[in-house]
């Protein structure tokens, strides 16, 4: 598993040449040996993920015909429901909440005989940028246990980077998969909104939330991409197949693309680290001596990404979670004297500082007197924001940022100043508001030894090409051999 790509994996796993469940117990083992270190998961299925390597190897064993991911452990954020386990949120609300249903994504996993080992920490209703949030556990990042692994999507990003599944499901709804990765040290692509179905993904902010794959390098990506992409009818945000046709994504992954042009936003790059700028401005360099030609671009509502999508995502973040009242499901407030108390104490028990925060902000932004003001307002400037966009890609092939103005921060550096913690997020949001595409790829480490990230942002349903030119600097630019302290020994 340490050296493995997940291909290699299931490639082994098909030829005989090791046992599903002897690949299931070692992933066990090392959870048991590791995430008390790390803190990855919330919860794990040692009984029900052995059942399920039984039946695969069973398959296997009798030359039936198995799934694409055939044996292999995977993890899911726990805000993605099955009906096996809980789905808390890292909330208190919904500590104990058992879902009757898997999400489409999950449904999909286990129909190519994916293995699921358990559900991953993130900050409490996947609202953070270094999942100190979570209301259930701590999670560290792999390569320094004092630094936060970055957020929402923490958990998921840990558990991959320390080798503790072989990939793992995320969601993204301002970098919540790309900045974690960043700080990981792993692959993390936020596909086009809609191309990916949410239905069983627990909402945060419904026109920017997207499920993505957090995995080890580009190629599991693209394998992860063939599995969970498609058109699903029970979500009402899918893509119908005309708009987002089902490809391989895997076909030309290997082809590098001729006469490319790499889009760079000079003023936005600027206000990144040193070891941060280097790092991508090397991997700007490595396209350039590839032949790529650099296009300058001029983007000028981005940098109003930040007031924007903290307005868009509070507003819908306080209408999603207005339905977790103590009434219909999650936790109910001991011994209330009437129903406002079921309601408020309910909620004052059950949420978070941040998800408070969150709430207040959101329900002033829509309150009567405010609501052209800001959230009007802040809808107007996300269409600007669409179309900086759309006129850079009539220039570019795709747009080279850095994921995070920092490497991981440590742990309590950022949780009591809310605006720093927000600006963590500066190079991503702008991606969810547009509902581009985009990809974090390692792009080297800092002189504390901390991975750096490269974001690469494609155009709307061009996942293949922007999957090919991040395969592109992977190939020459790989640092899968080194891993993180905390799993070394």
């Amino acid at each position: 598993m340490n050296t493995d790509t997940t291909l290699q994996l299931r490639d082994r796993l098909i030829n005989g040449d090791i046992k599903a469940t002897a690949l299931i117990d070692d992933i066990f083992d090392r959870i048991g040996k590791f995430d008390s270190k790390i803190g990855a998961y919330i919860s794990t299925f040692p009984e029900l993920a052995r059942k399920q390597a039984e039946k695969v190897e069973a398959k296997i064993t009798s030359g039936e015909k198995t799934g694409r991911l055939a044996g292999l452990p995977i993890a899911l954020k726990d805000n993605i429901c099955t009906d096996f386990g809980k789905t808390t949120c890292g909330s208190r609300i919904l500590e104990n909440f058992e879902s009757p249903y898997n999400a489409t994504v999950v449904d999909k996993l286990l129909a190519e005989d994916a293995i699921i080992i358990g559900k991953t920490n993130l900050d409490e209703f996947a609202m953070g940028s270094s999942t100190e949030n979570s209301a259930l556990k701590k999670t560290v990042n792999p390569w320094d246990s004092e630094r936060v692994p970055g957020g929402s999507s923490g958990g998921s990003a840990a558990a991959v980077a320390s080798r503790l599944c072989c990939a793992a499901l995320g969601s993204d709804t301002g970098g919540s998969i790309r900045q974690p990765a960043s700080f990981c040290g792993v692959i993390g692509l936020k596909p086009t909104y809609g191309r990916i179905s949410r239905y069983g993904l627990v909402a945060f902010g419904s026109s920017l939330d997207q499920i993505g794959q957090i995995t080890l390098n580009v190629e599991d990506a693209a394998l992860m991409m063939n599995i969970i992409s498609a058109h699903d009818p029970a979500d009402s945000t899918s893509l119908p197949s005309e708009y987002a046709p089902q490809i391989d994504y895997t076909k030309d992954l290997e082809k590098p693309l001729e006469n490319l042009k790499i889009g760079i936003i000079p003023e936005l790059s600027s206000g990144a680290d040193e070891n941060i700028q280097s790092c991508v401005q090397k991997g700007i360099d490595f396209y350039k001596n590839c032949g790529a030609e650099i296009v300058e671009l001029k983007t000028p509502h981005l940098e109003y990404s930040v007031s924007c999508y903290y307005i868009v995502a509070t507003a819908e973040a306080s209408s999603n979670l207005s339905r977790y009242d103590g009434v219909r499901y999650g936790h109910r407030t001991e011994n209330p004297e009437d129903i406002i108390q079921v309601y408020t104490k309910s909620r004052e028990e059950g949420f978070g500082k941040e998800v408070k925060r969150r709430i207040m902000l959101g329900t002033y932004a829509l309150s009567s007197g405010y609501y052209d003001a800001y959230y009007l307002k802040a809808l107007k400037v996300r269409n600007l924001i669409r179309e900086d966009f759309k006129e850079a890609f009539e220039r570019c092939d795709c747009i080279i940022t850095p994921v995070a103005p920092t490497s991981a921060f440590k742990i309590g550096q950022n949780i009591e100043d809310p605006l720093k913690m927000y600006l963590s997020d500066i190079y991503t949001l702008g991606v969810n508001l547009a509902g581009l595409p985009a990809v974090s790829v390692p792009a080297g480490f800092d002189e504390q030894n901390l991975p750096v990230g490269m974001q690469i942002i494609s155009d709307y349903f061009r996942e293949d090409k922007l999957l090919r030119i991040a395969r592109m600097f992977e190939k020459e630019n790989s640092f899968l051999d080194k891993t993180p302290p905390l799993i070394n020994g």
